[in-house]
């Protein structure tokens, strides 16, 4: 990968992404694009792959093999080894651009844009920290395991929260590891002896609650997954993190009411919530459509079943969310719905099998709304009604 020969860059109409950026040594601070909303220590994977493009191409040709810049170890090794060469030429160029607009200018148009030139001292200030970072997950990771609040305090007195554009870039690594972000919050209240906006940012706190903000933002763009076959786990997934980490923020922040960050969780609420709304109103549709009876042969349809339990897992998420979300009115229509729709159901597949009791349709059929009934209702009920099935079953 290093020490290749020199080569002419290639022309800026055919360029594309050369690899992953920065072969994997930011990741922790990488976050997925586009964004809405710039925090300081995220940096989009946009932003990320035109900084490493030009430098790849444009800074350090004779540096970087372009041929073979994939992230296998040896590789990353090879990268971190000419770290301080390339950091060096990066200083280099920049300071040249402060004194030419000509400099600039040429850099603008090898990053493509404004708006990648405006982003580019974060990378450069995560590629300087990138020693720090597995440091900072680490220390995320070790905070899920302090049980005492005034334990974890302390541990996060221990973070540099000084050096601002750091400290974003290391809060951001951590709180992508934290399992429970509303404990990093209410121990910075503890540290700040406020939970007032304005004490926490005076206490160094506000990078904790751009990455909590940064974080949920994340999320959003997994909510976009439709479809039979989108995947549904990492839907509710996400709105189960979304939720844990705004919910850190409005929760237990006095945000200030025409402030940046109440500002922001209202947008960031107003998004996941457009994207979570459509998936809500298929739930009682999809939950008909698999488990009513089909004219001529009768079947069951897999894929069918496969949506309406995706729609029964979402449902279940938004209630346990809700209080992050803006689907209050919406959800609860649906909650009734499928509750209804569910017991008709099972009730119809249990007469079915009581006159049938060989009838192996209306069987698989009672077992996908029992299933189903696991989530929307709970284990008892479904327990009662399989029992009601076994006795159907054995009359024959």
């Amino acid at each position: 990968m290093a020490q290749a020969s020199a080569r002419p860059a290639a022309p800026a109409a055919r360029r594309k992404t050369i690899g992953k950026p920065f072969l994997g040594l930011i990741d922790a601070v990488v976050v997925d694009a586009p964004a809405d909303f710039p925090f300081d220590g995220a940096i989009t994977t946009d932003d990320a792959s035109a900084a490493w493009t030009w430098m790849v191409r444009d800074l350090a040709p004779d540096l970087i093999d372009i041929d073979v810049v994939d992230d296998i170890p040896n590789n990353v090794a090879a990268l971190e080894a000419l770290m301080p060469d390339l950091l060096g030429r990066v200083r280099k160029v920049l300071a040249e651009a402060q004194t030419s607009v000509e400099v600039a200018r040429r850099i603008k148009t090898q990053l493509g844009g404004d708006e990648v030139w405006e982003r580019l001292p974060v990378v450069v200030n995560a590629l300087r920290c990138r020693g720090l970072l597995d440091k900072a997950q680490s220390f995320g990771r070790a905070a899920n395991g302090i049980a005492d609040d005034a334990g974890l305090a302390l541990a996060l007195q221990s973070m540099p929260l000084q050096d601002h554009g750091v400290a974003s870039l290391l809060m951001m690594a951590a709180v992508g590891q934290v399992a429970a972000p509303s404990r990093l919050i209410t121990s910075a209240i503890r540290i700040s002896n406020s939970a007032a906006e304005p004490a926490l940012v005076r206490a160094g706190f506000a990078p904790l609650i751009d990455a909590c903000l940064a974080h949920a933002q994340n999320q959003i763009p997994a909510l976009n997954e439709t479809g039979t076959f989108g995947d549904m786990d990492l839907v509710c997934r996400s709105v189960d993190r979304f939720h844990r980490l705004l919910r850190a923020v409005t929760g237990y922040v006095e945000l200030q009411r025409n402030g940046r960050w109440s500002m922001i969780a209202a947008a960031l609420t107003k998004a996941a919530s457009e994207r979570i709304d459509p998936k809500l109103r298929d739930v009682a549709p999809d939950l008909n459509k698999a488990l009513r009876k089909r004219d001529g042969a009768d079947r069951v349809d897999g894929d069918q079943i496969l949506s309406a339990m995706n729609g029964i897992y979402l449902l279940a998420t938004v209630r346990d969310s809700r209080d992050s979300l803006a689907v209050n009115a919406l959800f609860d229509q649906v909650w009734a719905q499928t509750g209804q729709a569910l017991e008709i159901h099972i009730e119809r597949n249990l007469e079915a099998l009581r006159r049938n009791p060989a009838d192996s349709v209306s069987s698989a059929r009672l077992d996908a709304a029992l299933k189903m009934a696991e989530i929307r209702f709970n284990l008892e009920y479904a327990e009662t009604m399989r029992r009601a099935k076994e006795v159907a079953e054995r009359r024959g």
